[in-house]
């Protein structure tokens, strides 16, 4: 009697015999990790944004590199969970954790940013949502599952990579909808999950981060069944729980040795708000929340606002001596030691970068702990105070001396500037009926996915199609205009830095050289 199949490994569809060229593995999930590597998709992120432009040089990271690094520490964590008594039986008991599914998501995990990285994110999200009315808009995490499940076409099957769906279910990071699904809503609990609540200044438009549009939902669904009854139905599986602490690592780490690369990364700065506020603290635990929002740009007050703020939003974990301790500890390794000698491309600066990482690679995976009831603001794979800490630190320092920087708000306006009128062009593009035969075929294609896709819904599901601002939408051609956005956007995220800004250039006429580049994606 043949063993029942795992429902861990069952695709979507029924794929014909032999297998793709690409499935090169026995293992299913080797296949899915296999299948992601081979996507366009996922070459394309060599051209995307991590947080500044690379500009050709090879000194920092893009989206492709990136996804390497966090498969990297993903795959490592995987393989310390599964292998340790002390937490094999629970991760079997959450329903699993293979080490090639962590390291298929961790790939993927990225497939869907735009141009530009989270720039581009929040362009596209205004866009969406006030041009073409799609209450869904646009976001990063739903756009890579939007890849894996329907745009993606070079798979074994007509839409999508036709992952197992423990590989899609990992690449679930947010487990729900903006808006619609599940009822109730993990927004509307008492402490809503990491990114389900709605963006600060923006009442009514849903949660801040979700990994499915509406015509998504029915892969979502069925991705999660085999969880049913292991995790809850706004957890993350230990996969994609996995998958979001390698990002998170790797992200603390490897763009702090980007920025101290090129220069960007100053020891004064960054050293005067360390030592001012551990020099400080007890006076700065006493000002208002309006002092310190009105001079934060007083050395130690910003870091002061964010120990506030992790009261406020992680009360489960947050402590003030392991905080005190986690500032301590970067202000010795990051500043006192990586920063406090300029990067000049010596040898001895390159092994000092490498020690660096390694050093702090080493020290958070050791950090990482399965736990069986873990805050409804971490997934079961989380890390121990101290290490929870530290990255917090390392994070803020790297929005506060990098992403908050005058300079790179000055270079991300022109770049916003560049998607809103691609888009402009294209939608002008699609509505020249003299023209419209002439589309690229990309976008052509994807028109009618989107339109077959949006039509469905209105015929089995017409309670998803809503506007925007919550109204119903009815009608055919109101059907048909939330299906060009889609598609437009679609299209417009599809490209890298270098394809957009390229082709706004041969649209309006700025260039001599007619377009050659054939679209791959």
């Amino acid at each position: 009697m043949s063993a029942a199949p795992d429902p861990r490994t069952e695709r979507r569809d029924a794929e014909p015999a032999p297998p793709g060229l690409t499935d090169l593995a026995g293992s299913p999930f080797r296949i899915d990790r296999d299948r992601i590597a081979a996507s366009p998709f996922f070459a394309r992120l060599g051209g995307v944004t991590q947080v500044v432009s690379a500009g050709g040089s090879g000194l920092l990271h893009n989206r492709l590199t990136h996804s390497l690094k966090v498969a990297q520490v993903a795959r490592a964590i995987a393989e310390r969970i599964t292998g340790a008594e002390d937490s094999r039986e629970l991760v079997a008991k959450l329903g699993g954790c293979d080490p090639d599914v962590a390291e298929a998501a961790a790939l993927g995990h990225d497939l869907g940013h735009p141009p530009f990285g989270h720039l581009g994110e929040q362009v596209l999200d205004r866009i969406a949502r006030h041009r073409y009315g799609l209450a869904d808009g646009f976001e990063g995490n739903a756009q890579t599952f939007r890849i894996v499940t329907t745009t993606e076409v070079g798979g074994p099957t007509p839409v999508g990579l036709n992952l197992t769906a423990a590989a899609r279910a990992a690449l679930l990071k947010y487990p729900w909808a903006r808006l619609h699904f599940p009822d109730p809503h993990p927004a509307r609990m008492r402490v809503p999950p990491r990114g389900a609540g709605e963006p600060d200044g923006a009442p009514g438009t849903g949660s801040s981060k979700f990994s499915a549009y509406s015509t998504e939902l029915d892969d979502l669904v069925q991705a999660r069944a085999p969880f049913t009854g292991r995790v809850e139905h706004w957890q993350q599986t230990v996969e994609a729980s996995v998958m979001d602490m390698a990002d998170d690592i790797a992200y603390a780490i490897h763009d702090l040795q980007d920025f101290h690369r090129i220069g960007v990364l100053q020891h004064a700065s960054v050293a005067t708000e360390l030592g001012q506020w551990l020099a400080r603290v007890g006076e700065l635990a006493e000002l208002s929340e309006a002092q310190l929002r009105s001079a934060d740009r007083k050395p130690g007050r910003s870091l002061e606002l964010l120990r506030r703020r992790m009261h406020a939003k992680d009360s489960w974990i947050v402590d003030d001596d392991a905080f005190a301790q986690a500032v301590a500890r970067v202000r010795a390794e990051l500043v006192d030691d990586l920063l406090a000698s300029p990067f000049d491309g010596s040898i001895e600066a390159e092994q000092a970068l490498a020690a660096f990482s390694a050093r702090w690679s080493a020290r958070l995976v050791d950090g990482v702990l399965v736990t069986p009831a873990p805050s409804t603001r971490t997934g079961h794979v989380t890390l121990r105070p101290a290490q929870w800490h530290e990255v917090q630190v390392l994070k803020f320092v790297h929005r506060r001396f990098v992403l908050l920087r005058a300079d790179l708000a000055l270079h991300q306006r022109g770049q916003a500037n560049v998607l809103a009128s691609l888009v402009d062009a294209l939608d002008a593009w699609l509505a020249d009926r003299d023209e419209a035969s002439r589309l690229p075929r990309r976008l052509h294609d994807l028109v009618e996915v989107a339109g077959a896709e949006y039509a469905s819904l209105a015929r089995r599901a017409p309670d998803l199609l809503v506007g925007a601002t919550g109204e119903p939408v009815e009608g055919t051609d109101a059907v048909r205009g939330l299906a060009r956005g889609r598609a437009v956007v679609d299209f417009v995220a599809s490209l890298t830095d270098n394809q957009a800004v390229r082709m706004l250039d041969a649209i309006e006429g700025r260039t001599a050289q007619p377009w050659s580049e054939s679209f791959v994606l």
